[in-house]
């Protein structure tokens, strides 16, 4: 393995080579971590089907997946302070590899629920250090572009992900298109481990790199992080964004289905080519957005993601509620705005902390935003839905929106300057 960066200047060549490569490379991952996920959702019905279970016990395989992740998260963050990030990148990305590849012996529910359990542990570990270590290599006036870069995996991976499970599991039965991630994780673990650099931990800061922390100052700095309003409440809003993420991407396919009469194949089509386009978009433009408000007022990375929520929530409306002739253009809208704060808002949450606990606030971070969020929304959803019907039980994350654009309205009293930011609007 390649050592560590010396910390020359942070404009040197080799420094920003080895963060592009570092960049790419991580970027690979993250859309084979979201084909992956997204997988389950195209082909839900199917799954259904073969195994006579309700949409509550649908709702639980995201769980298991959230519940390993949220109860990994700590002790990943805790390693990604004290080591070096680079193997535990490398095992992450290989044990949920395998774990996909294990799908094809999966034939009962509760061999998938636990096959599923299993991928949320290999997840718990380049979701939580990649923002961290692209925060090592790039400042904080490019931190909001650069993760927009990397975050892109999202709506790509989705919308490749509902595209490879409605069509393939459709002609090849639900198993065939989880092996798609599969071996291409597995090459990609490779070739971060040969061509991968660990940066200086804190070296983009202004204060400079931070040495290990003990483990006295590690506990304390735990402690703040409940103290700093910036990241609570941008953490916090984030949760309730991803709670109608989570339930919103998990049974839309299931709505069209239901509501609109749409085929397996069909809805995910439909919504592959919808949340590729939007997220493409949506989160380009929100980076761009955020990037040029950024220079003119510190508080814009938590402006612009209130603003794309409460926007979010009025198209969503029409989305659930609305005729259902209106459902495909209506969710067009929805789901841009829903991707318009991807890039700010993770930006805004790196830059609330520094170097030395960055880690261990990303992990923090992933477990409320799982616990409070995604982790339980597809199972509430589904419960609801068996109650009353999937609209009333999609209608809940139209409170969680209206609970986050309050959060992230607050979160921005607090704010912390940036360098180029001369405005104190």
């Amino acid at each position: 393995m390649q050592p560590s960066l010396p910390r020359p200047s942070l404009t040197s060549p080799a420094v920003r080579r080895a963060g592009l490569v570092t960049l790419g490379l991580l970027l690979a991952l993250n859309l084979l971590n979201y084909i992956d996920r997204y997988i389950l959702p195209g082909t839900q019905p199917l799954i259904q089907a073969e195994f006579g279970v309700s949409d509550q016990a649908m709702g639980a395989l995201t769980t298991a997946l959230f519940i390993t992740y949220m109860l990994t998260a700590p002790l990943t963050g805790w390693l990604g302070d004290r080591f070096s990030r680079k193997p535990l990148i490398v095992a992450g990305a290989v044990l949920w590899s395998l774990a996909t590849l294990a799908t094809y012996f999966v034939h009962d529910y509760w061999t998938l629920y636990f096959r599923h359990a299993l991928v949320g542990v290999g997840e718990a570990t380049f979701g939580i250090f990649a923002p961290a270590v692209l925060s090592d290599f790039f400042p904080a006036r490019d931190r909001n572009r650069i993760l927009s870069i990397f975050y892109l995996a999202i709506p790509v991976g989705a919308a490749l992900g509902y595209l490879i499970g409605g069509q393939l599991g459709q002609r090849y039965g639900w198993r065939t298109p989880f092996f798609v991630g599969a071996v291409p994780g597995l090459l990609v673990a490779g070739a971060y481990a040969l061509f991968a650099t660990e940066p200086v931990r804190g070296g983009s800061d202004a204060e400079g790199p931070h040495a290990k922390p003990t483990s006295g100052e590690m506990f304390s700095n735990f402690l703040a992080l409940f103290c700093n309003p910036g990241y609570m409440c941008a953490t916090l809003g984030m949760a309730m964004w991803v709670f109608a993420v989570g339930g919103i991407s998990t049974w839309m396919p299931v709505f069209l289905n239901r509501f609109a009469g749409m085929s397996v194949a069909k809805a995910g089509t439909v919504l592959g080519v919808i949340t590729v386009v939007d997220g493409l978009a949506g989160t380009v433009i929100g980076g761009w957005l955020g990037q040029r408000w950024l220079r003119r007022n510190h508080r814009a990375l938590y402006l612009l993601s209130a603003w794309s929520v409460i926007v979010t929530l009025l198209l969503g409306t029409l989305v659930f509620f609305g005729p259902v002739k209106w459902a495909i253009p209506a969710l067009f809208a929805t789901e841009f705005f829903l991707f318009l704060n991807t890039g700010p808002l993770n930006a805004a949450i790196v830059n609330s902390v520094g170097g030395g606990v960055r880690s261990t606030a990303i992990a923090l971070n992933l477990f409320l935003i799982h616990m409070l969020g995604d982790t339980f929304s597809p199972q509430i959803i589904g419960a609801l839905s068996g109650i009353s019907n999937l609209r009333t039980g999609l209608g809940l994350t139209l409170v969680t929106l209206l609970i986050s654009g309050a959060l992230l309205f607050t979160g921005a009293r607090f704010a912390p300057r940036l360098e180029e930011s001369t405005s104190g609007k």
